[in-house]
């Protein structure tokens, strides 16, 4: 297994280097219990997430990739390890720690959109913008995503693509310092995909968001600051791009 370690008293302040891990997880396995068989979806899993990078986790179906992300995003918890958050341990956070974590930092994209059909664009977002604390307004949301014009419109007037954007203005507006996205072009043909992973790019690069992209598409793997392989619940192989991809340029 390929791993990287970090000293632990790094976590001093926020204002950490692109080379200090913002996330630190060590030793993470996670056990589903199913009857009397139990599920071993991640197997000692030890990664670290960088301030600023675009990281792709990159693996098969039910090889534990979205198991991780859904723990890193304080959605799910491990059986065994520890996951840190510049100075918070979220593996000894209670359920409105996790929740008030989840809300101040951290931006979900999936691949199916979970808008409201009954509000427009506009309204999706501002849903986010009315809890967050210090968030963009949902105008400015949608113009970065490119749906301006777009505002007005309900989910059942708008494409696949336009929806997923849509999705992707509602988890930045409140600013996150993370963007945590599961298969964002899963449901999507290949050049409404493109156009998508280059909002999510724009996110990275102008916002300075850490992100990381979960994906059984090897080509998106490309466009990554690093690529972290993952099969049946562990990190296989770390490979650092030194040369990125643009999405326009991607071949699947």
């Amino acid at each position: 297994m390929v791993t990287q370690t970090a000293d632990n008293e790094s976590f001093v302040n926020a204002n950490l280097t692109s080379t200090e891990p913002v996330f630190q997880v060590r030793g993470v396995s996670k056990i589903y219990q199913m009857g009397e068989v139990e599920v071993h979806a991640l197997r000692s899993v030890d990664l670290d997430l960088y301030r600023g990078e675009f990281a792709v986790l990159l693996g098969a179906s039910g090889s534990g990739k979205s198991t991780l992300l859904n723990i890193i995003g304080g959605l799910d918890v491990p059986t065994t390890g520890t996951v840190r958050y510049l100075d918070h341990i979220l593996t000894d956070a209670d359920d409105a720690e996790l929740t008030r974590f989840r809300r101040e930092h951290v931006g979900f994209v999936f691949q199916f959109y979970n808008l409201i059909p009954s509000l427009t664009a506009l309204e999706n977002v501002q849903l986010i913008t009315e809890i967050a604390e210090n968030p963009m307004s949902a105008a400015e949301a949608l113009d970065v995503v490119g749906l301006s014009e777009r505002r007005d419109h309900f989910p059942a007037q708008l494409s696949g693509g336009e929806q997923q954007r849509v999705a992707i203005a509602r988890a930045i507006a409140k600013q996150p310092d993370v963007l945590l996205c599961d298969e964002p072009t899963g449901a999507l043909d290949v050049k409404t995909g493109k156009i998508v992973l280059e909002v999510i790019e724009r996110v990275n690069h102008e916002l300075g968001t850490t992100t990381a992209v979960i994906t059984h598409n090897a080509a998106i793997s490309a466009m990554a600051d690093r690529v972290i392989y993952i099969g049946s619940g562990e990190i296989t192989q770390i490979d650092r791009n030194t040369t990125k991809a643009r999405p326009e340029d991607l071949v699947w």
